[in-house]
């Protein structure tokens, strides 16, 4: 063998470890948020997803993307769509994982807390078939609008069986639900939607319509069933769209193309037409609108859990190559600039995992005033400001690894699919300006304010930054006239929530690196440069992933 090629100075990969009992900032932000909760399933759910074979599985199913088949091979039109093996392995261990259902079971203690940590974990797999998981969680609720479609389709829903089959639902243990809101003239402009809604009669599932017009966003298109929009003679109003009748012949949803997106490539995001689909009114005629938010509101706290499991992944990734690859004749995390960049990545990761927790923790008491402003106020926040900070994340993780990041194989490849992961969170559901100006319609109800400060207040004096921004914000919302300051409040708000969770759930050395820096002014304009003062020894052994 020729000396040069001999492979020296190569970290070995980040494998086989568990993703659960050596993420610290998580364990303590369940602790803080669900104290009595039993994290045995997140233990076993940490072993299975640091495993090379699921590693395996979330690299193949994103390098071989669905494939659309419109016609069998006599012609005959089927609308369906192929997947990888492994993607439907990533789906089995997340259903049966529960993170498509377990709030809706009624079997565990602080549901979406529980179901919020598992989808992050899962996440760090950037493995992009968490759609399907994500919409079904979220539609499950609204089904309860029409009870007779609830009481068929409810326990199949929250069953922790996968079955990819395309058949009527009675021949299945599970199924699993996708929507169709948006369309080519609209996007979040839903008002905007042209298909039509033509009354077809009634039946056991209630008054029953026939579709026609298209959606332009049709995610997971071979979900059993399907939450769409529709103009129907009382206005835009939510319908059930099932994929197969229930006398067994497919539905008339004519899949148009798959679309070529910039990531997120294991999952088939469609566009489709409605040639008179059948489907059934969910809810009140012309109450659309209030029933997309309110599923909106789940699937946008996924996007915060989702970016901030895939922020922990590239935290992990970067550390665990720095401490094993040498320069200049040391370890790359032994070297000063170098541990300012990872420590402030860290800090980062701590602050969104902190916040996308505590949203998940409002859902779990939709009975308490506080709580119910917090899941009002506080989603918005953290889709908006967690999901802004992932692809800046990503790429200062992706140059701790230096070339190795750019490329796409091996265990360091999931760095650029993490790249190209993080902008999905953002757009999907609502960008930055629709999350802005969701935060300023909450804040303009009457006791907004003061849940806030409420929530700010166990944070009160422990740090001069911290005092001084939450001080500001009550004047702030009062006097938010216009939209043009909305991007920056909600900056602010995200912020300050952070600042006052890591103050009663981080040590102290994050805590005061993270205000001295984000709050207190002590910072540059990008990631690594905290000041020289800062406790990176304490910063970076917390975050370190083995």
């Amino acid at each position: 063998m020729h000396a040069t090629h001999e492979v020296l100075n190569q970290p070995a990969p980040l494998v086989d470890y568990n993703l659960f009992v050596t993420n610290r900032p998580l364990q303590d932000a369940l602790r803080f948020n669900a104290p009595q909760l039993d994290t045995a399933p997140l233990d076993a759910l940490g072993v299975t997803l640091g495993t090379a074979e699921m590693q395996m599985h979330a690299r193949l199913a994103n390098v071989h993307t669905p494939q659309l088949r419109s016609h069998d091979r006599f012609g005959r039109r089927i609308d369906q769509v192929e997947f990888h093996p492994s993607y439907h392995a990533l789906m089995g261990a997340a259903v049966g994982a529960g993170l498509h259902g377990t709030p809706w079971s009624g079997e565990e203690t602080s549901p979406h807390v529980l179901r919020a940590a598992g989808f992050m974990l899962f996440t760090e797999t950037e493995p992009s078939i968490l759609c399907p998981i994500s919409m079904s969680y979220a539609a499950t609720p609204a089904l309860r609008r029409n009870a007779a479609i609830h009481a068929e389709w409810g326990s199949r829903l929250t069953s922790r069986h996968y079955d990819p089959a395309l058949k009527v639902y009675t021949q299945k243990a599970g199924v699993t639900m996708g929507m169709g809101m948006t369309e080519k003239q609209g996007g979040s402009d839903v008002r905007s939607n042209t298909t039509q809604a033509v009354p077809d009669g009634h039946d056991a599932w209630g008054a029953r319509y026939r579709l026609t017009g298209h959606k332009w966003f049709f995610s997971a298109p071979m979900c059993d069933a399907f939450l769409v929009l529709a103009q129907s003679p009382g206005g835009l109003s939510c319908f059930f769209l099932p994929r197969v009748l229930p006398d067994s012949t497919l539905n008339a949803i004519h899949i148009q193309r798959l679309k070529d997106k910039l990531g997120n490539k294991a999952n088939a995001s469609s566009e489709v037409e409605f040639a008179q689909a059948t489907a059934w009114l969910v809810g009140e005629e012309g109450r659309g609108v209030p029933q997309i938010l309110e599923m909106g509101t789940m699937t946008r706290l996924d996007c915060a859990l989702g970016t901030s499991g895939l922020m922990r992944q590239a935290l992990a990734i970067a550390l665990n190559h720095t401490r094993q690859r040498t320069a200049f004749g040391k370890p790359l995390a032994e070297h000063e600039l170098m541990r300012n960049v990872l420590a402030d990545l860290a800090l980062e990761s701590e602050a969104a995992t902190a916040l996308a927790l505590r949203v998940a923790r409002a859902f779990d008491h939709p009975q308490d005033a506080h709580e119910q402003l917090m899941a009002r106020l506080l989603t918005p926040v953290a889709k908006f400001w967690i999901c802004k900070r992932g692809a800046g994340f990503a790429q200062e993780a992706m140059e701790c690894l230096g070339g190795n990041g750019y490329v796409e194989e091996g265990g360091e490849g999931i760095m650029a699919r993490i790249y190209r992961e993080m902008p999905v969170n953002s757009i999907w559901e609502g960008a930055g300006n629709i999350m802005a100006l969701d935060l300023l319609r909450a804040l303009r109800r009457g006791d907004a304010g003061a849940a806030l400060v409420q929530e700010l207040a166990p944070a009160r004096g422990m740090h001069r930054a911290l005092d001084a921004l939450a001080q500001s914000l009550p004047q702030r919302v009062e006097s938010m006239a216009s939209e043009t300051e909305a991007r920056r409040l909600a900056q602010d708000v995200a912020l300050a929530v952070q600042a006052a969770l890591l103050a009663q759930s981080a040590p102290q050395a994050v805590f005061d690196a993270f205000c001295d820096s984000r709050l207190g002014g002590n910072w540059g304009q990008t990631y690594g440069s905290l000041n020289a003062g800062t406790p990176f020894d304490a910063i970076l052994q917390r975050a370190m992933p083995a």
